[in-house]
């Protein structure tokens, strides 16, 4: 890691200093080959930049970041307003209105931090006064035209509110009223706790915890003409520990008495279910007329029913590989309102290893098994079975409603069926997903999924839904899925990878505007906003652009732009399925958009004899595989460079461990895919015999130790030609212990120049000083020029060593 930090620090120094420096062949030497075969230190060992395989926003004008106030943090509820063009956002003791164009302008705060006596109750009951006994806001959903419901924690007092917004955006309002409601069972107490939630005709659908110890979980109705309901109360069958995530409303016909909510969760497994502790993904469903039991079930859910989602790898061995731990889901409206697709991310809690995946479920499948087999426990030892008894009519589950019986209300269901509800919560079968596999799967990766949301795109040759994940190492993914021969049968391909925030921050909450076609991103220290499409990123030429495969963009005739669907131009190209340039750019050839010559990199580079060199190839297409080519420098014959023990392919280029005279000649790479091969680098390495590199040395040392008053008439002083031993100090290190050691040595120099400046300024203040109070004496004048001096010369030593660059105008030296 010191390595890698150190050569950071000597790049920007290198590149981003302008000073007289030693001959162009010395700093051509060591900018090439040093720098790059001791950057080849870092990837051979792991120590690996994130930059080498992600695109990095933030210093692009692509991004738009609200870093955040002082004192707030957990940017986490987010409610979207097209209408309004504005994101409202609930935090830590604030609630933000921004604009949807820009975030980072014309964006209005309001403070809503609980009350001081709520944070000293908060504090004394023994939790975290900065952390925890705040109002963090958790509940941001649309009351009226003109009115937001809120909740917050309320510093473990949950409280609610109405916030007005206007009715039109040039209303500019935005204000909280002062009535302020209690907020049992439509905010969590904990603000660690996953809360979701969905105002509907009026009414609020929550679940989330109702006590102060978060052990009360339930999903709740409140607000509106009924009486409150809820889930049944300490009954593990029906909930255990759960964390909720979403909440959906899905037409069930035409007839809106048969409406249902759908809930998804995960909760830990329930005794039976599983050999030890376990989590377990689920879909609830709820209808939304069911008003509660007349003499059991009172006030509580008769139609309340849930299932188990499966996301899980079929192994060759039969044993599974399951993702459990369900974290965010998004529904993808169709052609028919009533089968939304879901996307549901899911990471694993596994200890053998680290995982994510996306999975699709069709909301056929979801209802088919809310019709059966129940789950019920018996047998000898207890076990979960599913149930072959009579079930009850009307069939637990189904709504009141004059499709099915002619019940009126839940209230004049038979007892029986509210009886066999209550002890028969759990289907017994669970819901697979569309393919019975993953359509993404990570593993071994340093982060995990967080959220996702999707956008459905029109392309020259169909529809494709794009996928942007959020992950717990702030990145975004941006995948398309692909199908091969049917819908079922689909390919995901990695279109970018792109970090968001400047520090890591897990994206906790996202919202896509089609509108503005926008991204926002939600995390603990800030928002972010970037666009759904950056077609410039793939090239300049059409092969690259077509290789891209991405539905938002195509070839124009000049660049890779944005693609509508309503504009006929002939030059036009794109291929999402195929992803083929040969068919796509063959009538431009004499424009070599197809052989992407132009867009070609020629580079030559520096390595030093026995010792390592790195020649980075990175194509822009992620899914593109390299090969490697060597061409001497008197003949035409081009070889294949194989991976052995000297050369090692890494997916960011060729590593050169040892470098020999004979390696002199040009290195081509070549990025392939769907066949198509295109050079995307040329590099001339001429390598420098040990012999040459050690006179240069030698001349620096002589240099080094002659006398200053020498240099008075030279272009270079001594302290200008010091700088770079940095580098050859670090060409015959073989072992990354040696460059640590190094590393250290380097900054213990650092740490003592620092001191010795500290101290001479120290003297010299304190001589001023003195100097106030008493007369000066010419030995107290002689004195203070010695510490002058040596302050002067400190300063201009540190110049020398701090100069990395050579002005490139100048031609270079003969050796």
């Amino acid at each position: 890691m010191c390595l890698c930090v150190y050569l950071h620090r000597l790049h920007k120094r290198c590149y981003n200093t302008t000073v007289i420096a030693p001959p162009l062949e010395v700093v051509t030497v060591i900018r090439s080959s040093v720098f790059v075969s001791s950057l080849a230190f870092c990837w051979e060992t792991k120590c690996r930049s994130v930059a080498c395989n992600k695109v990095y926003m933030l210093e692009s004008n692509n991004l738009v970041t609200f870093e955040g106030l002082p004192n707030s943090s957990a940017y986490h509820t987010f409610l979207l307003d097209e209408e309004k063009g504005r994101l409202v956002v609930g935090a830590k003791d604030h609630i933000f209105s921004f604009n949807l164009l820009n975030i980072s302008k014309e964006f209005a705060q309001i403070p809503w931090p609980a009350s001081s006596t709520r944070r000293d109750e908060c504090k004394w009951a023994g939790k975290d006064l900065s952390r925890e006994c705040s109002n963090f806001v958790k509940v941001l959903q649309p009351f009226n035209q003109t009115h937001v419901y809120v909740c917050g924690t309320g510093a473990f007092h949950p409280v609610c509110s109405y916030l007005d917004v206007g009715k039109k955006s040039e209303d500019s309002v935005f204000r909280l009223e002062p009535h302020v409601e209690n907020g049992r069972g439509k905010s969590p107490y904990d603000p660690k706790l996953l809360t979701a939630s969905m105002l509907i005709d009026g009414e609020l659908y929550a679940g989330t915890s109702a006590d102060f110890m978060g052990r009360d979980f339930a999903i709740f109705r409140t607000l509106g003409k009924h009486h409150p309901i809820r889930t049944e109360q300490h009954d593990s069958r029906w909930l255990n520990d759960p964390r909720f995530l979403g909440i959906h409303l899905i037409s069930e016909s035409d007839n809106p008495e048969d409406d249902k909510i759908y809930l998804f969760f995960r909760e830990n497994a329930i005794d039976g279910e599983h050999t030890g502790k376990a989590t377990h993904a689920r879909v609830g469903q709820l209808c939304k007329n069911d008003l509660g039991g007349h003499r059991s079930l009172v006030n509580k859910w008769t139609t309340f029913l849930k299932a188990r989602l499966i996301c899980s790898v079929p192994g060759n061995n039969g044993i599974d590989t399951h993702f459990d731990e369900l974290q965010d889901v998004f529904l993808m409206s169709t052609k028919d309102p009533k089968s939304p697709v879901v996307y549901a991310v899911f990471t694993t809690s596994s200890n053998i290893f680290k995982g994510s995946a996306v999975c699709m479920y069709s909301m056929t499948d979801i209802r088919r098994v809310f019709l059966g087999p129940y789950a019920h426990r018996d047998g000898p030892s207890y076990q979960w079975v599913p149930f072959q008894g009579r079930v009850p009519y009307p069939r637990p589950g189904t709504c009141p409603s004059k499709t099915f019986g002619g019940f009126d209300t839940t209230k004049d269901l038979p007892d029986e069926v509210v009886q066999f509800a209550r002890s028969h919560p759990a289907m017994f079968n669970p819901v697979y997903p569309i393919n019975n596999r993953p359509i993404i799967v990570k593993t071994d990766v340093d982060y995990q999924f967080t959220q996702i949301v999707v956008d459905k795109v029109e392309a020259e040759d169909g529809l494709y839904d794009v996928m942007f994940i959020g992950t717990d190492a702030g990145t975004i993914l941006k995948v398309v899925s692909i199908p091969r021969g049917s819908w079922h049968d689909l390919e995901e391909v990695l279109l970018e990878e792109m970090t968001v925030f400047r520090e890591p921050a897990a994206i906790t909450a996202m919202e896509l505007s089609t509108k503005q076609q926008q991204l926002y991103l939600g995390s603990d220290i800030g928002v972010s906003q970037m666009p759904l499409h950056r077609c410039e990123v793939y090239g300049k030429a059409c092969a690259e652009c077509c290789l891209a495969r991405d539905p938002y963009c195509a070839w124009d005739g000049t660049e890779c732009s944005r693609y509508f669907p309503m504009a006929k131009r002939r030059t036009r190209r794109q291929d999402i399925r195929n992803g083929d340039p040969l068919t796509q750019c063959s009538d431009l050839q004499h424009h070599d958009e197809l052989s992407g010559q132009s867009t070609l990199q020629d580079k030559t580079v520096y390595g030093v004899e026995n010792s390592s060199t790195f020649l980075e190839c990175s194509p822009k297409s992620q899914r593109a595989t390299t090969y490697w080519q060597y061409q001497s420098t008197t003949d035409d014959h081009k070889q294949e460079i194989q991976s052995e023990e000297r050369f090692i392919h890494t997916e960011q280029g060729l590593l050169i461990r040892a470098l020999n005279k004979k390696d002199s000649g040009i290195y081509l790479c070549q990025a392939v895919e769907h066949g198509f091969m295109q050079t995307v680098l040329k590099v001339n390495l001429e390598v420098i015999d040990t012999e040459r590199l050690e006179d240069l040395l030698h001349r620096d040392e002589e240099a080094a130790s002659a006398p200053a008053h020498e240099f008075s008439s030279s272009r270079e002083t001594p302290n200008q030609r010091l700088w770079y031993r940095d580098f050859l100090s670090l060409v015959n290190h073989p072992t990354l212990n040696s460059v640590d050691e190094f590393c250290e040595q380097v900054w213990k120099r650092e740490r003592k120049h620092k001191r010795q400046k500290s101290h001479l300024v120290q003297k010299v203040q304190l001589h001023q000083q003195q100097q106030q109070k008493t007369a000066t004496s010419p030995r107290n004048h002689m004195h203070a020029q010695g510490l002058a001096a040596k302050w002067k010369h400190l300063q201009e030593r540190q110049k020398g060593r701090n100069r990395r660059t050579h002005e490139l105008e100048r031609a270079p030296r003969s050796v």
